[in-house]
């Protein structure tokens, strides 16, 4: 075979495992749209039900899932699509290694891109971990485990600071969800040139909803890391679920929680439709 043709070979092969991948990435994007919209269930039956003894985060989404009939099996899917989605957004960042070396503009973007999306699929690496543990039996509260977390960050020299960095992290990433939602930037990232009308202000709809919805749920988590740090007490991290319980104590508690219930259940759906569309090049 000529050089050629083993390039071509080459660049054939490559292009098979990326669209097999990317098809793994489509699942992945299906699971992470089901935790968000059980996670959304469980903060409704936590605003009028009281919780039914389920936490309203995402290992409470997890328990819900290996309590039913074809749980375990099921969380192994959505195992596998996380990782599958996690490697996908890493390989976001051979994408955008070539502008490491630029300058001004093009530099800052490619090392946002690349920090963006190694954060993301730190974020899915870690939520296929909890599938897994569901699966295997083992899982436990994520808002006890994020209370250790914090626990041990807190005795850390300088821990404070860490956890309140933390904090507004979460806090300025929520405040970018909510803005990515009022302005339909997200509509930029993914190619809906074949969408009909209709599909497309589906999409949209869901994106305003979603975006603003998951950035507020952001944002209380945030702002409970940072109460954690002010106050040098763990106990006050207690996650999505202990942020959810926040709200459900404030007044007019249970429309609030129900209206950022119907938010991340949007986001979740915009998902679904987001698994559909490819992303912008």
């Amino acid at each position: 075979m000529s050089a050629q043709g083993t390039a071509r070979s080459a660049r054939g092969a490559a292009r098979d495992a990326g669209d097999g991948l990317e098809h793994l990435a489509r699942i992945g994007l299906i699971a992470y749209g089901v935790v968000h919209l059980l996670v959304a269930w469980l903060a409704l039956q936590l605003a009028w039900f009281g919780g039914g003894g389920q936490s309203a985060d995402q290992s409470g989404a997890m328990s819900t899932v290996a309590d039913s009939p074809i749980g375990k099996p099921l969380l192994w899917v959505i195992a596998v699509g996380l990782i599958a989605l996690a490697v996908w957004q890493a390989a976001e960042v051979l994408r955008w290694r070539s502008g490491w070396s630029g300058s001004g503009k093009t530099r800052t973007k490619a090392l946002r891109k690349s920090g963006s999306a190694l954060v993301k699929a730190a974020i899915y690496v870690a939520l296929a971990v909890l599938a897994i543990r569901f699966a295997i039996g083992s899982g436990s509260s994520s808002s006890q485990q994020q209370q250790n977390t914090t626990a041990g960050v807190l005795g850390w020299p300088g821990g404070q600071f860490l956890v309140g960095a933390a904090g507004l992290i979460l806090i300025g990433s929520g405040v970018w969800h909510v803005k990515k939602g009022l302005t339909k930037s997200f509509l930029k990232q993914i190619d809906t040139a074949d969408a009909s009308p209709s599909a497309l202000r589906l999409v949209t709809r869901l994106g305003q909803v979603g975006f603003p919805g998951k950035g507020i749920a952001l944002a209380l988590v945030g702002g409970l890391l940072c109460w954690a740090a002010i106050s040098y007490d763990a106990s006050k991290a207690r996650g999505l679920d202990g942020a959810l319980h926040t709200v459900l104590e404030l007044p007019f508690g249970r429309i609030l929680l129900t209206l950022i219930a119907l938010g991340i259940a949007a986001f979740g759906a915009f998902l679904f439709v987001r698994a559909r569309y490819p992303e912008r090049t």
